[in-house]
């Protein structure tokens, strides 16, 4: 445990700019050293996480690719031509945006790439940028619920619910739609002094859509679900679009190799194996034991909701990668519906505090950068209205989807 404790304290300050990783291999390499884990277990272990780790890493650069073919700029200048200077139009538009980012190209994409694009918007609009920012790092942690590519808890519990690519999406739909609605619904009640201001047109300076990226881009989601339903893991499909994009920026001279390679960020995916390992170490040395008994069984409305709100707890806690590796094993013996909830939880649960996920450490940095340091107890504050009504309102949402649809 004290493993644990060390690796996240490292993920949440990161001292001197410094990756997750370099406490992170380490400490698992010591528990294996230690005997904490067996060296077969890690193995194991790794061997699991290997497909999700490479759907990571091709969507990372996917992403990139999308920023340096100007997908973000151009749905900068959308916002601002659409929004016409109404501050309530642009957070519509915001929220469009970082949810549908968020679904398609992972919430990482909506923290690192999105975020800055709208606070150039809101500065070319002369609005106050706070409740727009804000959206961002919320719609990154809740809005990642529809597609198995979202983030990378999904990954996990997709691989972990036997669901196919399709269905995944289905039977989340329901709890996507819920949870964004009770977000917009309470920034628009939060923030409305800043939203009864009045700002620019930003109709100048449009930029195009790059058509073919976005092609692309469609292309890789409908490869996502053929390969599901193929029984072929939907990574290639991830490595596909990647590769295309990939090719023909290295062809226009646009990116070289090292530029691709810094796009996967290698040290984050090595922390990931590491924290896999880690956890699986803790969890065998008693925590799983520990968790079990609190965690409800069955899959009735009233034990959903309970998965729901331990998970959640859970991430704020230890934040919610940890927080799913240690609740994945527990909940899939009841069943895809009790992963799904797990899901829920540590989704949407990590916009009440700072540490609940690695998404809002990331966002702070860029926040920070920006000179517009985020105050707690407004985030805090926040979170308390959006994230109870937000789980719950989702939970009964996914009830009724694996009642309507069949689950």
């Amino acid at each position: 445990m004290i493993a644990l404790l060390a690796v996240l304290a490292w993920a949440v300050t990161r001292p001197r700019g410094l990756p997750e990783a370099v406490v992170g291999a380490p400490a698992a390499i010591i528990l294996i050293a230690a005997g904490a884990i067996a060296a077969g277990t890690a193995a194991a272990e790794a061997r699991q996480l290997a497909p999700v780790i490479g759907f990571l890493a091709a969507i990372l650069v996917l992403a990139h690719l999308c920023d340096d073919d100007g997908l973000f700029r151009a749905a900068g200048a959308r916002m601002a031509g659409s929004s016409a200077g109404r501050p309530r139009r642009l957070l519509a538009q915001v929220f469009l945006t970082a949810s549908v980012t968020t679904a398609v190209l992972s919430l990482d994409a909506t923290v690192v790439l999105l975020t800055p694009v709208v606070f150039a918007t809101a500065a070319r609009l002369d609005v106050r940028a706070r409740p727009h920012v804000y959206a961002c790092t919320h719609l990154a942690n809740s809005a990642s619920l529809l597609l198995p590519v979202s983030n990378l808890t999904n990954l996990l519990a997709f691989a972990a619910s036997g669901l196919a690519f399709g269905r995944f999406a289905a039977l989340m739909a329901l709890p996507w739609l819920a949870v964004i609605g009770t977000e917009y619904a309470v920034f628009r009640r939060f923030f409305a002094a800043d939203l009864a201001s009045s700002g620019g047109d930003g109709a100048a300076g449009q930029a195009a859509l790059p058509v073919f990226t976005l092609a692309v881009v469609g292309l890789t989601l409908a490869g996502f679900v053929v390969a599901s339903a193929a029984g072929i893991s939907p990574a290639w499909a991830a490595f596909a679009g990647a590769a295309v994009l990939a090719a023909r920026a290295l062809a226009r001279r646009r990116t070289g190799p090292a530029a691709l390679v810094r796009a996967a960020d290698p040290a984050f995916l090595i922390f990931v194996l590491s924290l896999g390992i880690v956890v699986r170490a803790v969890v065998d040395d008693g925590l799983g034991a520990a968790l079990a008994p609190l965690l409800p069984g069955g899959t009735s409305l009233p034990a959903l909701l309970g998965i729901a709100a331990l998970a959640a707890a859970l991430a704020n806690l230890t934040n919610n990668l940890p927080a799913v590796l240690v609740l994945l094993p527990l909940a899939a013996p009841s069943g895809h519906a009790a992963v799904l909830a797990v899901l829920l939880g540590v989704n949407i649960g990590p916009n009440l505090t700072y540490t609940g996920s690695l998404a809002t450490l990331l966002w702070r940095r860029v926040v920070h950068r920006h000179g517009s340091a985020p105050d707690l107890r407004e985030f805090t504050t926040l979170g308390l209205l959006t994230v109870p009504a937000g789980l719950t309102l989702a939970v009964l949402a996914l009830w009724a989807a694996l009642h309507g649809i069949g689950g």
